[in-house]
């Protein structure tokens, strides 16, 4: 890259602050003299609500609030949670039962808020809440990933969110009645929970005429809009702010319940009010991810070409709706859904289902590893089945380069890819060639070996549009304000050297603002992948104001026309002259002016299309018979992510993804019981993948740079996940299929393992 970024590998700035315990989270910026909330919680999944007395509770030491549903409704908060819907195949839309702030009549799901309890310290408060007396008739509980059951809301029956379908159903069936081959494998993408570093919390302060909430999430503007909506505030009276946050991957993108409680208490006592989520807390109330289960299926020709990919799909979206859920294994699945294969035939059907658990929502990619792995299980699987190599039969049905642009089947445009590329590079990197030694010496030692490969790509989601706002200060530094939010990304760092490249501004003098929704007007969050790509653009279109408005300032200075004058990403070139000002010199010399009018520069731009990062991973598994122990033994990626800001970064989001693709592969699952009653809500039984679980990676680009932004870069932020579920799985299968296990489904813990084994 020349004009558009130098591409170094710029260590992270925020590291020395957060590392030396300097960050700034929710938790350590409370203001002084805020009360402690509490949450009372349902121990039930599935029950109505016949008594609730909180009488008790508020003439308790220290407890200056005690509410519930009622009390929300009987001071104006009447309105529940909002979340997006989508169409039924029918026309209609999807269902919409009303989700409670805090419990109306009935509970659904264990941690289910009841009641809300504030207080001056946070053991008052707790006390308090045991003092909190609710008696619950108990109904059946619905657990199945299936339409029927005891109906958790009066206006769904059958427990059916919605029935949702795209593509062509007729076209379909009569590519599979004429298919040479058809191949079926029902894959399971086991729930998770997305256990971020910091747990959720929030505050909130009211001066009596402005509301502020801070929260830790990956945007302000969307929970200004919700609050400002079910508060009956104007929305200029409400401020939202994002300070450090420990991981969001997703989970923190969306409105909890204690957001408004916060507020609402916030404005009633007129005290700030703050509340933060112990772990166990998090588990039982934090929104899960994954959870479906897919029936894929293949049509082939005689020549192995797929001509056909039907897949129905069932998903969890626990008790209520969730912000996004509804859209996740719907339309954002949709989006990769024949991946990087030349297929125009398809059909995909999804069901979604209300269970007494948990809400389902967005987790790292949402919807694009759930697609993508299912794709690369069915066609793995297919590959065994119709006894070809899997990575010829890959390459026998890329999308060819010389294709794009390319439509696909689902009516997204892929600008640009060279797939057999970056796959050969794969298998160079991966050593293909020496697998079978490898295999040999882990037979030898009594182990299994296999070798999965996943190719994948993503479509980079999100709002298209983004602002940036350049300020230069008086003491020579300059703030750039931007409309995304850093959940551990190093933003800071990325957004102050790529400003730095494009302006000459020293990297050092920049100061990145974000997560105000006082100090900028409008921002998309972050999610999808969209931040460095779209904030970047509006950066690039604002760095050009800048350098027209300097470029007009200069040329009424020194009396030379403006096309005399041109700006080289470091310095203005005078014509005539010998001088060279730069952008720090021209706000100086402009302030010194009184031209206070160039000291600030703002523009929106918005992206006329998505970019498609892709690449392929290739993981080794080893794994002991007699335990069932899975080790990842190799990991390797090859990613075009086109143009780099700052491969250091990128690399780091890369193997974060990959680890967390190994944890929901290995390690994690959530287990309810036949009670709803959640058996995995610590550490000690929910299984985070540690150090030993992750291989060292090697990690190489092969760059097509992107023709749909004018940087050449397509986004990475959760590429490292989308490809690493199906690699890993497919090497358990590999590993397997010889002991004649033909169903392996996630999580490849050490007792389902051997089950497997011994079943076989």
């Amino acid at each position: 890259m020349e004009k558009f970024g130098k591409s170094q590998p710029v260590r992270r700035r925020e590291d020395l602050r957060f590392l030396t315990g300097h960050g700034q989270y929710v938790d350590d910026i409370v203001p002084e003299g805020a009360l402690f909330g509490y949450v009372v919680r349902s121990s039930v999944a599935h029950g109505k609500i016949s008594k609730l007395d909180l009488e008790d509770a508020r003439h308790a030491a220290g407890v200056h609030m005690a509410i519930g549903f009622e009390d929300l409704v009987a001071a104006g908060v009447t309105d529940g949670m909002d979340a997006m819907r989508v169409p039924n195949r029918d026309g209609t839309k999807g269902a919409a039962p009303f989700r409670p702030i805090l419990a109306k009549d009935r509970v659904r799901f264990v941690g289910e808020p009841i009641a809300f309890i504030v207080a001056d310290t946070l053991d008052a408060a707790r006390d308090a809440g045991e003092m909190v007396l609710y008696d619950i008739d108990e109904l059946p509980v619905h657990l199945e990933l299936a339409p029927g059951g005891e109906a958790l809301h009066e206006d769904v029956p059958a427990n059916l969110a919605f029935d949702w379908a795209m593509g062509d159903e007729d076209a379909t069936q009569a590519a599979f009645a004429s298919a040479a081959h058809h191949v079926t494998l029902e894959v399971v993408d086991n729930r998770i929970i997305a256990n971020s570093l910091e747990p959720r919390g929030c505050y909130a302060e009211w001066d009596g005429a402005r509301l502020h909430t801070c929260v830790n999430g990956q945007g302000v503007w969307g929970a200004k809009t919700s609050l400002a909506k079910v508060l009956k505030l104007d929305a200029e009276n409400v401020r939202v702010t994002n300070p450090d946050v420990g991981g969001g991957f997703g989970m923190k993108a969306m409105m909890y319940p204690e957001t408004y409680l916060c507020s609402h208490a916030a404005m009633v006592l007129k005290r700030p009010v703050r509340w933060y989520s112990e772990r166990t807390e998090a588990m039982l109330s934090d929104n899960s991810g994954r959870d479906l289960v897919s029936v894929a299926e293949l049509a082939f020709d005689e020549n192995y070409k797929i001509t056909a990919y039907r897949v129905n799909t069932v998903c969890n979206l626990g008790a209520y709706n969730s912000q996004v859920a509804q859209n996740i294994q719907t339309v954002l699945f949709s989006k990769v859904l024949m991946g990087t294969y030349d297929v125009q035939t398809s059909w995909l059907n999804v069901k979604g289902v209300y269970t007494n658990t948990t809400q389902v929502d967005a987790y790292r990619g949402a919807g694009r590893p759930e697609a993508i792995y299912v794709l690369e299980r069915v066609i793995d699987r297919a590959a065994r089945e119709l006894g070809i190599d899997p990575w010829e039969l890959r390459r026998k049905n890329f999308i060819a380069k010389e294709a794009f642009p390319y439509t696909t089947t689902t009516g997204e445009t892929y600008d640009v890819g060279d797939f057999a590329r970056v796959l050969s590079r794969a298998e160079q990197s991966a050593d293909v060639a020496g697998y079978a030694a490898r295999k040999a010496k882990s037979l030898s030692a009594g182990k299994l070996r296999g070798q999965g490969l996943c190719y994948y790509i993503e479509s980079i989601l999100g709002a298209p549009s983004e602002t940036a706002k350049v300020a230069f200060n008086d003491d020579g530094s300059v703030d750039i304000f931007v409309g995304t939010q850093s959940n551990g990304q190093g933003h800071e760092t990325t957004y102050a050297q790529f400003l730095a490249d494009q302006t000459g501004i020293p990297y050092e003098a920049i100061r990145v603002i974000q997560g105000d929704s006082d100090r900028i007007a409008t921002g998309g969050g972050t999610g999808g992948s969209r931040s460095a790509t779209v904030q970047n653009n509006a950066t690039l279109v604002t760095v050009g104001t800048m350098i027209e408005a300097f470029s007009a300032y200069l040329s009424e200075k020194f009396d030379i026309a403006e096309d005399g004058i041109h700006f080289d990403d470091e310095t203005f070139r005078i014509a005539g002259s010998n001088l060279t000002p730069s952008m720090l010199d021209c706000a100086e010399m402009a302030r010194l002016d009184g031209r206070h009018d160039l000291l600030s520069h703002e523009a929106t731009a918005e992206l006329e299309a998505r970019s498609f990062p892709n690449g392929a991973h290739v993981a080794e598994v080893e794994i002991d018979p007699e335990t069932g122990v899975v080790r990842v033994d190799r990991y390797t990626v090859v990613d075009d992510f086109g143009n780099l800001f700052n491969p250091m970064l990128v690399e780091g989001q890369v193997h974060g993804g990959v680890a967390q693709g190994i944890g929901q592969a290995i390690n994690e699952h959530v287990v309810y019981d036949d009670n709803g009653q959640l058996l995995t809500a610590s550490f000690m039984d929910y299984g985070l993948p540690r150090a030993k679980d992750v291989p060292f990676m090697s990690f190489e680009t092969e760059p097509v740079p992107s023709t749909a932004n004018a940087m050449g870069v397509k986004g990475c932020g959760e590429a490292g996940t989308v490809g690493a579920l199906a690699a890993v799985a497919n090497a358990v299968q590999d590993a397997l299929w010889d002991k004649g296990v033909r169903q392996a489904d996630m999580p490849f813990t050490p007792l389902r393992v051997w089950d497997m084994l011994h079943a076989s």
